[in-house]
This record gives structure tokens, C-alpha cells and sequence, in this order.
């Protein structure tokens, strides 16, 4: 299981509670309070919650801790919450090539451009991203659509096609999915 990093941003007073009774959690516990320490401790972690007084724009997974006074179990209960909320928030993001596919919001992202996605698409993608080799129309349907693959359809070009144009008309990019002899890859 991955280690649970809880870091004290500018906010000494909850570290040193924190820090007293660090051995009945399980978590690793430090402070900082400095924004160039913070980003270099983050870069390396996987698995972490900056919990503050306040909220900093410049930061992600954020906790900020404001209803004073609490107990301290609940307090507790509220970081365990909060972990969980940015572990599946974490697990739902993939990256595929040079993008991010967020399966909660079913979209896809490049730099600051977003765009929508229907299921039917995110399957072909995270299938076809899984793949190191062409995927046939066949295989599409068959593991994808659940097709008997006796069947004569264009279903599956359609879509390819329909994500295609999508994808060139948001990213203006023309190799995502690309077509091979023997089927289709992301590379």
C-alpha cells in the first residue's frame, strides 16, 4: 500500500498536534511553510494531502481545515475522507500519448484544452492504448462492443472516424488514432 503523505502547509500549530499523536496514525507527517520547499516535496510523491488554514490558488490536493474548534477524531475521520477523495480522483485520470483522459467527467484534456467524450469513445481509446500493435475491426468489436464476429458492421470505422474528426477539430491533431493495414493504433 502506498504511504499516505500528509504535509502541514503554513499552519505550525496543527503539525504540532498532528505530530504528538503520529504514532496512532498512518501517516507520514511534515510541515512546511515555504511554497518552493512544497513544490519539491510534492514532486516525487505519489500519495499526498497539503492541509492548510487556508486556501492557496497555486495549490492541488488541498485540505484546508477551518472549522475550529474539533475533535480530534473527526478531525481524523475528515483527512482519511480526503485521501480517499484524491486517491480516486488520481485513479481516474489516464494518460494516453501526450493526453489526459479523466474517466469521471469522460473527457479528454491537452494543455488547457478539453473535450467531451462519450463512454463508447473512452473504451476504444483505453483499448487501443493498451494494445502495441494494430487492433482489427474484429477485435474492436468483439472486445469493445461484445459483436459476434460474424457480423457485418460499420460500426466501429464510424466511431473511429466520428473520434477522429473530434480530436482533429479540438487538438488539430491528425496522428492520434492512426490506420494501419492491419487495423488501428495509438502510438
Amino acid at each position: 500500500m502506498l504511504t499516505q503523505n500528509l504535509i502541514v502547509y503554513k499552519f505550525s500549530k496543527l503539525y504540532h498536534i498532528l505530530d504528538e499523536v503520529r504514532l496512532d496514525l498512518n501517516l507520514k507527517i511534515s510541515f512546511v511553510d515555504d511554497e518552493n520547499i512544497l513544490k519539491d516535496t510534492i514532486k516525487n510523491l505519489n500519495n499526498y494531502l497539503i492541509i492548510t488554514d487556508r486556501r492557496y490558488s497555486n495549490i492541488g490536493h488541498q485540505f484546508i481545515f477551518n472549522d475550529k474548534p474539533i475533535n480530534i477524531f473527526k478531525l481524523i475521520e475528515k483527512i482519511n475522507i480526503e485521501f480517499l477523495k484524491t486517491q480516486f480522483n488520481n485513479q481516474s485520470e489516464l494518460k494516453v500519448s501526450n493526453y489526459i483522459i479523466d474517466l469521471n467527467s469522460r473527457e479528454i484534456l491537452l494543455k488547457n484544452i478539453t473535450l467531451k467524450l462519450t463512454e463508447k469513445e473512452i473504451k476504444i481509446i483505453i483499448f487501443l492504448s493498451k494494445s502495441n500493435k494494430p487492433v482489427s475491426v474484429e477485435e474492436l468489436q468483439e472486445k469493445v462492443w461484445s459483436y459476434q464476429s460474424d457480423i457485418e458492421t460499420h460500426t466501429v470505422e464510424t466511431h473511429i472516424y466520428r473520434l477522429r474528426k473530434k480530436i482533429l477539430n479540438t487538438f488539430k491533431d491528425n496522428e492520434f488514432i492512426i490506420s494501419k493495414k492491419d487495423g488501428y493504433q495509438i502510438k
